[in-house]
């Protein structure tokens, strides 16, 4: 399935159906007076997270979505059925953006989540709502109320418990089909991955989800290479797993080429919790690797760890690292929920 993690759409919600002017007219019934019934309210435009979906494909190719109209109202005090409410199933992370793709109209994390979008026009009345005791017949009855319409931005956010970044060929999608079941494209030339990639991760005590993301280049904040496009997807991470190409010549400066691009994103990536690696140690000598991580230790600040996906050296020993992070991160979030700081 092809991944896409954009769409603009149109969306609209149901007209309400009009109310109808009719009189009771029966044989020896005399002076049957009005009975014309209401119309029915227009079709919601509702939004469903769902499961099992991970790309917004299915609004690439159909642009226009539109709730059915309520039926009109009829003769012997008979209401119009409601229009059927448009349902438009969206996978989890996806937020709905106005036309202007900054004002947020609906944020879908959760599984089962149900968010009314745009509401039906309301229902017409039918004479028979206007007959008062000055007024036997009435010939006045009001049409439905159009729905509501506006073009919309769907935005997928794919929520893993770790993403993995780095520059080009750092060595990405080489860990995640290492540790899962995962099978992205591998190649040595930059830029082979173009899309993000998931893989789940099991053991015994739990699972987590990592996301592949295609590689940063110096200025992907200001849009050059793939840009920022890619990088909303580590917005709900609870760790971000840096990965540094340990064949390179200046493996500080490469690490400062991302971490720049982080910070500039905005504060939501630049205090999540970041575990740097050395990668491709199986190409390394040793004094090479205690070089580049005592360099890597100082620029950071923080540990390095030595790592090499091809020949899963230290694999199990990062997913130790990981899995303690994001349960980390989980008790966190819980706490803060608890506190009232989270919505």
């Amino acid at each position: 399935m092809k991944f896409l993690d954009e769409a603009k759409v149109f969306v609209k919600s149901g007209d309400g159906g009009n109310g109808c002017m009719s009189f009771r007219r029966e044989k020896y019934i005399a002076l049957g007076g009005p009975d014309g019934g209401d119309g029915g309210r227009g079709g919601d435009v509702v939004l469903e997270c769902v499961e099992g979906l991970n790309t917004l494909i299915d609004y690439r190719y159909q642009q226009h979505f539109k709730a059915k109209r309520g039926n009109h109202g009829m003769g012997r005090d008979r209401t119009g059925a409601k229009g059927d409410d448009l349902i438009m199933k969206l996978p989890q992370g996806t937020q709905v953006l106005a036309e202007d793709k900054e004002t947020i109209l609906a944020d879908l994390t959760e599984v089962g989540q149900r968010i009314v979008l745009l509401e039906g026009g309301q229902k017409g009345l039918g004479n028979a709502r206007f007959k008062t005791s000055t007024n036997r017949a009435p010939r006045r009855t009001e049409p439905g109320e159009p729905g509501e319409e506006m073009w919309v931005w769907l935005r997928l956010k794919l929520i893993a418990d770790v993403g993995l970044v780095g520059l080009p060929n750092a060595g990405k999608s080489t860990f995640i089909s290492a540790v899962s079941n995962a099978r992205p494209k591998v190649a040595d030339y930059p830029f082979t991955t173009l899309h993000p990639n998931l893989g789940m991760v099991r053991r015994m005590d739990g699972e987590l989800v990592i996301a592949d993301i295609p590689g940063l280049i110096e200025g992907a904040s200001e849009g050059h290479g793939l840009g920022t496009r890619f990088l909303g997807h580590v917005e709900r991470c609870g760790a971000l797993l840096h990965l540094i190409d340990g064949t390179a010549e200046d493996v500080v400066e490469n690490y400062r080429i991302v971490r720049t691009e982080l910070d500039k994103y905005g504060p939501v990536l630049k205090d999540k919790t970041e575990i740097l690696v050395l990668n491709k140690s199986d190409a390394l000598l040793d004094e090479e690797i205690e070089e580049k991580k005592a360099a890597l230790e100082q620029a950071s600040g923080g540990p390095v760890h030595v790592m090499s996906g091809v020949a899963k050296i230290g694999v199990d020993d990062m997913l130790n690292v990981l899995f303690d992070a994001v349960e980390a991160a989980r008790l966190a979030e819980a706490e803060a929920e608890d506190e009232g700081y989270l919505p």
